[in-house]
């Protein structure tokens, strides 16, 4: 009787695990239908020759210039170091039009054996750019990694004033024919899947995601939606847009990008921003992202893959509320999959809304333990 009730028990857990997986891909599908429904015209995928990029563009002032994060970054003791270093600089057409000619670096070693490398991407914060990310491409360029950063929608070469990304917001909202807010350059990033997974110095199925902030929702949502990126590291990004209305939690994300509310509130004649505006907002300029799409559900389809979710004890822009439910739910997930070594969560005390140290060590040692084995 024991072994008849321990194969019930097996047969049953396979059942919820194909179940969770058809789910999965059917939420990935209507994610895919939400992305081509505003979509130019497609054009074939190609590679443009670039340049180095000799003065960032950088959307806010003073400009940035040191992160203590990002040079903290583990990196191999390489006496000839710069002259082993190898940049690619290029554009990828993912689409029609100014904003489908994706700007691309790429930092390795030089290689005699061409061997096929684990690969990371990694993506910036808002108003920031790829060059900024270059101390991480560095370090992990010098610990055999290909590393790859990208310029996100309305930013770096993509912009051309200093309030490229907020015009680009309020845009949407008017005109509701982009989504600057996220989903778009999720779009560019299946791009670089199909593209990185065609290079012959890439391992196709060691491809990491990480990024800071919009950066990590970035990460989250591409591999959500890509399983292609097969180690994900979102860091101060994944939270519960829904639960943030809800909760009255909205105000900290919502100042981060005010002009496109304030925008919603004139047109919608009301003397504050509220909750009301929040939901509609998400609602017209990123389709889905306070509800079918938001944390709860989204995440769980990263399982079975590795991901470290990490956060802030005190980052306003992500609560920790928002992600009790997630957290539950995730875990769970991986229970299920019999992988729970593949999902942890970190939120570090006593830090607010940035990446510090701690969190790129461990990043650093998750995309290690993950895709050099």
């Amino acid at each position: 009787m024991s072994a008849q009730c321990d194969l019930f028990f097996h047969v049953k857990g396979l059942e919820s695990m194909a179940s969770e997986k058809l789910e999965a891909a059917e939420l990935r599908s209507k994610f895919l239908h939400v992305l081509r429904s505003r979509r130019p015209s497609q054009v074939p995928l190609s590679v443009v020759p670039g340049k180095p990029v000799k003065d960032p563009f950088f959307q806010e002032s003073p400009k940035p210039i040191f992160s203590e994060a990002m040079a903290s970054c583990p990196k191999e003791d390489i006496p000839n170091f710069k002259e082993l270093l190898q940049e690619e600089n290029f554009y990828l057409t993912t689409e029609e039009g100014g904003q489908g000619l994706l700007p691309v670096l790429v930092l390795s070693m030089k290689e005699s054996d061409k061997k096929k490398r684990p690969t990371i991407v990694f993506l910036h914060s808002t108003h920031k750019c790829k060059e900024w990310l270059r101390p991480l491409l560095e370090g992990y360029a010098s610990r055999g990694y290909i590393a790859v950063a990208i310029d996100s929608r309305y930013h770096g070469e993509h912009a051309t004033s200093i309030t490229t990304y907020q015009d680009a917001l309020v845009s949407s909202w008017k005109n509701g024919d982009t989504m600057p807010f996220i989903f778009d350059t999720v779009w560019d990033l299946i791009k670089l899947a199909d593209y990185l997974t065609e290079r012959e110095d890439v391992d196709p199925s060691k491809i990491g995601i990480t990024g800071e902030s919009l950066g990590g929702m970035h990460a989250w949502f591409a591999a959500f939606v890509d399983t292609r990126y097969s180690v994900v590291v979102p860091i101060i990004g994944v939270q519960g847009f829904r639960w943030a209305i809800e909760h009255d939690k909205w105000q900290a994300r919502v100042n981060s990008i005010k002009s496109v509310f304030e925008e919603a509130r004139a047109d919608l004649d009301k003397s504050a921003i509220d909750k009301e505006i929040v939901q509609k907002v998400w609602d017209r300029i990123a389709p889905g992202l306070a509800s079918q799409f938001d944390a709860p559900y989204t995440v769980p389809a990263i399982v079975p893959r590795p991901l470290l979710i990490l956060t802030a004890e005190k980052d306003h822009r992500c609560p920790l509320g928002g992600l009790e439910i997630l957290e539950s739910r995730v875990c769970k997930a991986y229970e299920e999959a019999n992988c729970p070594q593949n999902i942890k969560l970190i939120a570090q005390p006593g830090i607010g809304h940035r990446m510090t140290p701690l969190m790129v060590k461990e990043a650093s040692d998750w995309f290690d333990r993950f895709l050099k084995v």
